[in-house]
């Protein structure tokens, strides 16, 4: 029981990296219908954009971040034009394959770029900590969760309080009365799906400081990407935030109270994605799976 505090602690930090890894996601598919299995690999970018950064010039990847997001927010809405558009009404296992496709060549472009090895970014907060009694609260994640509720709390208000952020609610929540209106649709997808590649390239700088990158990460941040916009509703971004705290939580819990529990923790994320797709096929929140 001495552990609880800590747990809390622990699975809200690592909640508020998995939120704003996964609601990029959560908002390209409600928007596009599109799933993008490049997205981990987006994450991947991310992280390598700011190793190299920090490397050439010094630069702290925190202040690299807004350059890096708006980098990859204009990369995802060119992919969107040049690949994703031309498949848009095509079956979705044709979708599926490309993005996987688009995945695999940008993790082989970072092998060739970047070598194999994992990385890190060294800073002076990623390995510091505060301590609040018998709670210890690591100073990079502490950050990290910082940067992530910002941009999920700057999302939110953008989707609420702007022309743009209206648009894009539209065409999620009512696709056909939102096209009647005038919504030009083929625009306002490609800058979805930019936002979902600029939310994940600022996922990718917070975890190249709080730990070990590689071109081979993308895979298992898809896996637990799926698992969270599975659990809360494909297409809900309040089902994304909730499904990623409630994976966060038992992964942590998992991590502590079971034995060798750090390791078997990886494969929470495949347990929840079983079961909700047996149990409960729309999640907590949206829609079916199979919709």
């Amino acid at each position: 029981m001495h552990y609880i505090p800590q747990l809390i602690v622990d699975a809200l930090l690592l909640g508020g990296i998995y939120t704003l890894m996964v609601i990029g996601l959560a908002l390209s598919f409600g928007v596009t219908r599109v799933i993008n299995f490049a997205h981990g690999e987006a994450v991947m970018l991310g992280a390598y954009g700011a190793y190299t950064i920090a490397l050439v010039s010094g630069i702290d990847p925190l202040l690299a971040l807004p350059l890096l997001m708006v980098i990859g927010c204009l990369f995802g809405m060119a992919l969107f034009k040049v690949a994703i558009e031309p498949v848009l009404k095509a079956p979705h296992v044709n979708q599926i394959l490309l993005t996987f496709g688009i995945g695999l060549v940008l993790q082989n472009v970072a092998v060739m770029i970047w070598k194999a090895d994992e990385r890190s970014v060294v800073t002076p907060y990623a390995y510091s900590s505060f301590q609040f009694g018998e709670v210890f609260v690591p100073g990079g994640r502490l950050i990290g969760f910082g940067v992530a509720v910002v941009l999920v709390g700057a999302l939110f208000f953008w989707l609420r309080h702007t022309e743009f952020g209206r648009a894009t609610r539209a065409l999620d929540e009512q696709r056909d009365a939102a096209v009647l209106v005038g919504i030009n649709v083929k625009r306002m997808y490609a800058l979805a799906f930019g936002l979902s590649v600029a939310l994940g390239v600022a996922t990718g700088v917070i975890l190249s400081f709080i730990g070990a990158i590689s071109p081979f990460m993308g895979f298992h941040i898809l896996v637990k990407g799926f698992a969270i916009i599975v659990l809360g509703g494909l297409g809900s971004i309040v089902g994304a935030v909730l499904g990623a705290f409630l994976l966060a939580f038992a992964e942590t819990a998992v991590s502590y109270y079971v034995p060798n529990g750090t390791g078997w923790a990886e494969a929470v994320a495949f347990a929840v994605l079983f079961l909700v797709l047996v149990l409960r096929p729309r999640g907590i929140v949206g829609q079916a799976v199979a919709d």
